[in-house]
């Protein structure tokens, strides 16, 4: 033996030492499930329930259908984890090169790409399946989330986002779709108060968007997708962001005569906090100073949720709708 070496005391326990232990049965199906939960994009779909419980609430004004409201929303949310789940299988490739999506199950290959293509399809199935019988024999409802999902994979996830930066602008009508399936599950048909909150929803899309875009700017540009931060200056985004941000808040107040004065009171209140925030934020970046845009994305998601709230007490409570008082 030369000087400086030495000889463990137990040659079995230094071995193990090296030896990296294998996950155990309840781990792995753990770590599994958790992987597949994952494909759903669980967080975005909170989207889903701000924008069609309180729909549902206003189109039986004065009634909650627990058992209708309950079957539409996971209804909806299979349809939705369906999309997302789709989307995962198309973007596998450049979720793999972005810092924010690296994580993501097929990036890291925790979960087969053909399993998670066959996940999808039977989400799909289910959502249709549920969505028909559970409202009645209803056909709408189930349609609109079919063209949603076929909408937002075939058209925004393989054609637009990796073509123009106007992706999220025409992409973002998939995200707006709960709205109008919310009122076809209680009245089998559409009118033109759940079109309002598909369009507050549409033009809301791009300003949350554009602000979680510039946090990642880099991402995207790594990824080549041609995210409007990534081709524009800071000034031309943020005015972007205030232009629809301002086509929103005033899309809400379409809405106003169908609902009492909770609604106004609410959209008006909502609607001029989240414009400070944006116009604050575009005043920075027109001085020049250092500006925190995933601040705006967190802001916006407040204001939606407001405003249907503010929409939900309003048709829980059904008070006299402002157009009743000029009738």
């Amino acid at each position: 033996m030369k000087i400086g070496e030495s000889v463990s005391a137990n040659p079995s326990a230094e071995a193990s030492r090296n030896t990296v232990e294998p996950q155990s049965l309840p781990s792995r199906i753990k770590a599994t499930l958790l992987a597949y939960i994952a494909l759903t994009k669980p967080r975005v779909i909170e989207l889903l329930l701000v924008s069609t419980i309180p729909v549902m609430l206003q189109a039986d004004r004065g009634h909650v259908d627990i058992g209708l409201v309950l079957i539409t929303v996971i209804g909806g949310w299979m349809g939705a984890a369906s999309a997302n789940s789709l989307n995962m299988v198309a973007d596998a490739d450049i979720d793999q090169k972005m810092k924010r999506t690296e994580r993501r199950p097929l990036a890291r290959h925790a979960v087969p790409v053909r399993n998670a293509l066959i996940f999808g399809i039977v989400l799909a199935a289910a959502s249709f399946a549920i969505l028909y019988f559970g409202t009645g024999n209803k056909w709408l409802p189930p349609v609109l989330v079919m063209i949603t999902i076929g909408f937002y994979v075939g058209v925004y996830t393989l054609i637009l986002k990796r073509r123009t930066w106007q992706n999220v602008i025409w992409g973002g009508a998939a995200g707006c779709m709960p709205a109008l399936v919310g009122w076809a599950a209680v009245t089998g048909t559409l009118s033109w108060q759940p079109v309002i909150m598909f369009l507050v929803v549409f033009f809301w899309t791009p300003p949350h968007t554009w602000a979680l875009a510039m946090r990642y700017r880099e991402d995207y540009r790594a990824a080549g997708v041609p995210m409007l931060p990534v081709i524009a200056t800071e000034e031309h985004v943020t005015k972007q962001i205030l232009v629809y941000s301002w086509i929103t808040v005033l899309v809400s107040f379409a809405l106003i005569p169908a609902t009492s004065w909770i609604y106004l009171a609410v959209a008006v209140a909502s609607g001029a906090w989240f414009l400070w925030w944006v116009t604050r934020l575009y005043s920075r970046v027109r001085q020049g100073e250092e500006v925190k845009p995933l601040k705006i994305f967190l802001k916006s998601n407040e204001y939606l949720a407001l405003l249907f709230c503010g929409l939900a007490v309003d048709a829980v409570l059904n008070g006299p709708t402002i157009a009743s008082y000029f009738s």
